[in-house]
């Protein structure tokens, strides 16, 4: 399998994806962004349909829009009260650019399925290291802000009383939160991204306890899943996605069957 050279770069890929994922998924649990990884994976695939519209490589689109749009998105969705609004407006809009995009390129039917589902089997080299420099930014970007991170994800109360600016540091992570949507979209695809950014991190709370932790347990999730899936993929020819959803699907149902066996609330 391995002396394959496409699959050699999945697996690479898929490596840093995984640990992105992991780094990432912790904080947009711990703030209740999930819904916000949904909202972002519509405008991916808008951006990535774009791209293909004008030529562009389909990440350098999601990048584009995933950047432009989180701040805004997130600022907007601050309320309860008008979160699910704004989340099905914005969804509903860039769901339509998306189509509008595909509809005047000359792409065909596989150009729409590679944006929604993941391509990561066609992942070229060039490919592989523009995803192993975003990866890298983005985890040491979590690394330069982690302590203030930490504090205002998991103690905001705390974090605004010992004056940490929580409103730039909000906006520091969401704009990681655009960066690692872009990338991890090139494995499970646009419409599957919260998968990796919210399943294993959801997982692993009821693991561990202790932020570090949870991470690290985190990251093994979705290596675990990724992994998996591509060879589950490549003997069975089945879509590389669907594996790694039902395996971090598998996982999440495991860890609520624990915690309930454990009498833990």
């Amino acid at each position: 399998m391995l002396a394959l050279s496409f699959m050699r770069h999945a697996f690479i890929a898929s490596t840093f994806i995984a640990i992105v994922s992991g780094f990432v998924g912790v904080f947009v649990v711990a703030r209740n962004l999930s819904f916000l990884t949904h909202t972002l994976s519509e405008i991916g695939f808008a951006g990535g349909a774009f791209a293909v519209f004008i030529g562009w490589p389909v990440l350098n689109g999601m990048i584009l829009f995933t950047m432009l749009s989180s701040i805004l998105v997130g600022q907007m969705s601050i309320k309860e009260s008008r979160r699910e609004a704004v989340t099905s407006a914005v969804s509903a809009l860039f769901i339509g650019l998306g189509i509008l995009f595909l509809s005047l390129s000359s792409a065909n039917a596989s150009s729409a399925t590679n944006i929604l589902f993941g391509s990561v089997v066609g992942i070229n080299l060039t490919e592989v290291w523009q995803l192993i420099y975003l990866s890298i930014i983005v985890i040491l970007v979590i690394f330069a802000v982690y302590r203030q991170l930490k504090f205002t994800s998991f103690d905001a109360i705390g974090a605004r009383v010992s004056g940490i600016n929580a409103t730039l540091y909000s906006v520091i992570f969401l704009i990681i939160l655009a960066l690692s949507v872009s990338v991890a979209a090139q494995i499970v695809g646009s419409l599957l991204i919260f998968i990796l950014l919210t399943l294993p991190a959801a997982s692993a709370k009821y693991f561990t306890h202790g932020v570090a932790k949870m991470i690290g347990l985190a990251i093994l999730f979705s290596l675990l899943g990724t992994w998996l899936g591509l060879f589950l993929g490549y003997i069975t020819n089945w879509p590389v996605s669907f594996f790694i959803a039902v395996i971090e699907v598998a996982i999440y149902c495991c860890a609520l069957m624990k915690q309930k066996l454990s009498g833990a609330e």
